[in-house]
């Protein structure tokens, strides 16, 4: 994987944990009652700024899928996760268990055992 390609991976990670951290930010906002729902959905700046971001995640993810194997990326995708955890703690004060801190850890070494 090339210094481009981490680069390219990394900024879309970055783009789906930043897109659904709007989406919660903009959830968070709107009243879930029936069409009304709807309009406020789309008409929230934090929900189209999301899907903004996961358009133009979708489109490295796109070209990264063309030049890297589904078998390596896909897998490497659970970083993810691990940055949505420390903005869930940073930005929500969420407190993060020790079992989720464990689950991390696992994260962690597979990332390393799938990249290696």
């Amino acid at each position: 994987m090339g210094l481009i390609n981490i680069i390219l991976f990394l900024s879309y990670v970055l783009l789906l944990v930043i897109g659904q951290t709007l989406w919660k930010i903009g959830a968070e906002k709107i009243t879930f009652s029936g069409f009304k729902t709807v309009i406020q959905l789309i008409m929230s700046p934090w929900i189209v700024t999301g899907g903004v971001l996961y358009v133009v995640a979708t489109f490295i993810w796109l070209y990264l899928l063309s030049k890297l194997p589904l078998s390596l990326l896909y897998p490497l995708q659970s970083i993810a996760y691990i940055f949505a955890l420390f903005i869930g703690m940073l930005l929500f004060k969420e407190i993060i268990p020790p079992t989720r801190w464990l689950g991390v850890c696992v994260i962690l070494l597979g990332v390393y055992l799938v990249a290696k």
